[in-house]
């Protein structure tokens, strides 16, 4: 019963910190989209050209590897729960 509540108040925790990560991410990557549109000559609107940059981040590498918020630490834990039990 006690993993079960650990494991509860981890996964909690984990998301409030993925949730945190992404929000950040997100902003500094529209921030730099608009640094970019107000810097060059980009013939877009400027509403389009973040959405479109935005929808692109969506689908990148940089946001998939924030779900490593949860794989790294579930794995540590897993990896000591067994190491105490089992080795």
């Amino acid at each position: 019963m006690g993993l079960i509540r650990l494991l509860f108040i981890v996964l909690v925790v984990l998301s409030i910190i993925y949730l945190s990560l992404s929000f950040y991410s997100r902003a500094k990557r529209r921030g730099k989209l608009e640094a970019q549109w107000d810097a060059g000559d980009i013939d877009t609107p400027r509403d389009e050209f973040i959405e479109a940059g935005l929808t692109e981040y969506d689908g990148s590498l940089r946001r998939k590897l924030i779900l490593g918020v949860y794989i790294v630490p579930m794995a540590l834990v897993g990896l000591t729960i067994y190491l105490v039990n089992f080795a």
